[in-house]
């Protein structure tokens, strides 16, 4: 399965920037989907922000739309998650998750999380 690290979270001012970062590995034969997701409140489920399929197929949460943006360094097995114009509605706990088979079977990993504070 995979091992998911993310990086970069801290805190900023309505309207900054920050990028993400995801480190993946493990010994992964195929991977499905890969994405980032975020949980605002403790305890409540994760929400998606942005998944992108083998395929390529790309789908932003509407309340990111035009201000996220997920790119992949597939030379450092990084998965990014760049973030402008943040709202204090953005301020959560960011989790990367890649899905897909290893080993025979299939994975759905997570990783252990960054945390984003927005305020002023």
């Amino acid at each position: 399965q995979a091992d998911l690290v993310e990086s970069g979270g801290g805190s900023v001012q309505p309207g900054g920037s920050l990028t993400l970062s995801c480190d993946i590995s493990g010994n992964i034969d195929a991977v499905h989907e890969v994405g980032w997701y975020r949980r605002q409140v403790p305890g409540q489920q994760r929400e998606e922000v942005v998944t992108v399929t083998k395929d390529g197929k790309t789908k932003y949460a509407d309340s990111v739309k035009g201000r996220f943006t997920i790119a992949r360094d597939n030379a450092k097995n990084m998965l990014l998650l760049q973030m402008q114009n943040l709202e204090p509605e953005d301020a959560a706990t960011y989790y990367c998750n890649v899905n897909g088979d290893s080993g025979g079977g299939f994975f759905d990993s997570f990783g252990p999380g960054t945390q984003v504070t927005v305020s002023s």
